[in-house]
């Protein structure tokens, strides 16, 4: 008999079929403030890491992009205002966060198809895409390999990925990113969004999610080549960078 595999929720130690269903509760509850909750922690320097994300890619000018865990929509329509003739799909797990962003999109006056679907089995063809994107959404996974590994098989010979990600902050300002992130971010989850535990998961998810350089090698396990990272905010993120040859 197989044994079941355990995994992190945030600190927590679980089954790993349970985190799935445990992330999807996060995300349903706090999709209607996402992303007020995002310029509030952030300060709004999410949409500048974004926009650096988008604005150090260059892609050919009908570039097919997969935003994978795409949630509502920043990269997906920052990459639409770049170029009308990209062709990008924009994908969630999770059917509230997927809506949020369909949302956005329609504001914009965009057209793009939203598609529920799981990172961990993407429903496209081999060798489509020429640009992957996951912003904010690989910690989130209960199987960062198998995600790597199916972004890689999507991925056309020479196509890239982008992950932006939560990394590990200059060690100088560790313990005062920690005093904010545990004792400031879930009250503002409370105050705004009536929900500090998901936000409590949120802030431990970032230390149990991989460094830049462990990263790096779980990209270079999967077969991507010529990895490189960007940190940003003294590492409070940074973008990794990959491709497929």
């Amino acid at each position: 008999m197989k044994a079941n595999k355990s995994t992190h929720f945030g600190y927590e130690i679980i089954n790993e079929k349970e985190k799935s269903l445990k992330v999807s509760t996060v995300f349903h509850s706090i999709a209607n403030k996402y992303d007020l909750m995002n310029n509030l922690m952030s300060m709004g320097l999410h949409n500048v890491w974004k926009k650096i994300l988008v604005e150090t890619t260059p892609l050919k000018k009908n570039a097919k992009i997969l935003d994978v865990a795409a949630g509502t929509a920043d990269l997906t329509i920052a990459f639409s205002k770049k170029n009308k003739d990209f062709k990008i799909f924009h994908t969630d797990i999770n059917l509230s966060m997927l809506k949020e962003g369909q949302k956005k999109i329609i504001n914009y006056g965009k057209i793009i198809p939203s598609i529920a679907c799981d990172a961990e089995a993407l429903p496209f063809p081999n060798n489509y895409f020429d640009c992957v994107t996951v912003g904010f959404g690989l910690r989130n996974m209960t199987n960062k390999d198998k995600a790597l590994k199916e972004i890689y098989r999507v991925l056309a010979p020479g196509g890239k990925i982008l992950i932006l990600e939560f990394s590990k902050i200059w060690k100088p300002l560790s313990r005062l990113y920690d005093l904010f992130s545990f004792n400031v971010v879930p009250k503002i989850g409370k105050l705004f969004a009536n929900d500090e535990d998901s936000y409590k998961y949120l802030v431990e998810s970032i230390r149990m999610h991989p460094n830049q350089e462990k990263l790096k090698v779980l990209m270079k396990k999967q077969g991507y080549e010529k990895i490189s990272y960007m940190n940003l905010s003294a590492g409070i993120v940074a973008i990794h960078k990959g491709f497929k040859f």
